[in-house]
């Protein structure tokens, strides 16, 4: 009896933190729908404008040492300062590439539960585009990205561009 009153407590407690997680990604939708009608076309103008950098890839034949690293880094800022963009450091809580991708597209970290909603929406729907390049059953990979705290990686950073990429293109 004692086990059968815990998990009734303990699916109360789920349905309130589900409950609490819908009315958040409705502040979410709400906020970023106002943030869009502000910006007018503006993200949409920026990307188009954007002309390529001739890229030479860098080929390490040994281990990079602080020295190299800092030119590295170096070579990244001027980059990004070519395109008028510069570096943000976002938490590195396992969120660090969602974060950095809302800090992008919506000019905050905050929103980087929205934008991981987004990206495991984008996996899902398109499983085909994505699966080939995922080294375990896809419907756990899809589940285990859902998780806040799990790290992005190619695959997710290449859904998110695709769904940007979708998303201007309706603009």
């Amino acid at each position: 009896m004692r086990n059968g009153t815990e998990s009734v407590g303990a699916s109360s407690s789920s349905s309130l933190s589900s409950q609490q997680d819908t009315e958040d990604d409705r502040m979410i939708a709400l906020v970023l729908s106002e943030e869009y009608a502000n910006l007018d076309g503006a993200v949409a103008r920026r990307l188009s404008n954007l002309a390529p950098v001739p890229h030479v890839p860098k080929i390490n034949s040994y281990i990079p040492n602080m020295s190299d690293a800092s030119l590295d880094h170096q070579r990244l800022l001027q980059r990004l300062n070519v395109y008028g963009l510069y570096e943000v450091k976002v938490s590195g809580d396992g969120n660090c590439q969602f974060r950095a991708l809302s800090d992008q597209m919506y000019k905050s970290p905050e929103y980087h539960k929205h934008v991981r909603k987004e990206v495991v929406k984008q996996l899902k729907d398109c499983r085909s585009m994505y699966e080939g390049y995922v080294p375990m059953k896809y419907k756990r990979y899809y589940k285990n990205m859902a998780k806040v705290g799990e790290w992005g990686d190619h695959v997710t950073l290449q859904a998110a561009a695709d769904k940007v990429c979708h998303l201007v293109k309706q603009i």
